[in-house]
């Protein structure tokens, strides 16, 4: 990540090509260039057959100076730093400031890249891109511009996991329509990452987003139902009546009883979760034991 700060004092965080995709972006760019560089001299070779030396050479000249040098100047400034290379790689040419490109910009890039890149076959480039710490040419030096990844790669999300089987449909009263959907990420975001918080935090921010949740929907939080279980039960009522209105009764059923052709959650009563070291009890501990408790869920509170 590169840090750039614009004109109004933003920072951007911009993610500067390396020097492999930027040379397989500048060699699709040249062969396509040259390809139609060569059809365009076959055509006009045949059609000035009948001209002096002088003129073909004219035409000669005119034609490198159009197809090599001013197609990829043109393309640029049309497409705002993208040519088909860079289309296809998923980078894209920028002001040092994050801005477009301008015509002038590209300009300066393709008149150096004569130089850097047909004259001395890239090696002048290459040289200059691992010299500097951006990666950039010598053209984009003078230009003042900076090639960038447009296509960064992201971490694919975690799901939410599903609440336990004891609690699957308890919560179908349940009015949700007063939960914002900020309190919505950030149940969403703590289930998915509460393996990676420590026991004493995570904890206390599963009560803390259970008493918000319970806030907002008017009804507090069942006793003895842990905090997590809680949310990743609520979180499951909410994605079922998604399903229920995006695709009717049946994907909801499949989303809540679990894999296909298992049995459907039977709903039991809740249990207390076990004794927290500096915590009291939810229920005495000398209470009978119901000997039909659900088994463990991965949800009750850490020890």
């Amino acid at each position: 990540m590169n840090e750039l700060v614009t004109g109004d004092a933003v920072v951007l965080g911009l993610r500067p090509a390396k020097l492999p995709s930027r040379a397989l972006a500048v060699v699709i760019d040249l062969v396509v260039v040259w390809a139609a560089y060569i059809v365009v001299s076959i055509v006009l070779t045949i059609a000035t057959d009948s001209l002096d030396t002088a003129a073909v050479a004219a035409l000669a000249v005119a034609s490198f100076l159009l197809i090599p040098v001013g197609v990829p100047i043109a393309v640029e400034t049309l497409s705002h730093g993208r040519s088909l290379g860079k289309l296809a790689c998923g980078l894209r040419v920028v002001r040092d400031d994050g801005g477009p490109i301008r015509f002038r910009h590209a300009l300066v890039r393709g008149a150096m890249g004569v130089v850097e890149l047909l004259m001395s076959f890239g090696v002048i480039a290459c040289v200059a891109s691992l010299v500097s710490a951006r990666g950039r040419r010598v053209g984009d030096l003078f230009a003042g511009t900076l090639v960038v990844r447009e296509r960064v790669p992201t971490d694919r999300g975690r799901p939410v996991p599903p609440p336990p089987p004891w609690l699957v449909g308890r919560f179908s009263e349940l009015d949700l329509s007063s939960v914002p959907d900020d309190l919505w990420l950030a149940v969403r975001q703590y289930l998915t990452r509460m393996g990676q918080l420590d026991a004493g935090v995570g904890w206390s921010m599963s009560q803390r987003l259970a008493d918000d949740l319970a806030a907002r929907t008017g009804v507090p939080l069942p006793p003895g139902v842990p905090p997590a279980a809680y949310l990743a039960a609520v979180v499951n009522e909410r994605q079922a009546r998604d399903s229920r209105r995006a695709f009717g009764s049946a994907a909801a059923a499949a989303a809540t009883v679990g894999p296909v052709g298992g049995p459907a959650p039977v709903a039991r009563p809740p249990q207390p979760p076990p004794h927290v070291v500096g915590q009291p009890d939810a229920v005495p501990r000398d209470a009978p034991q119901d000997v039909t408790a659900p088994p463990a869920s991965g949800f009750a509170p850490p020890a």
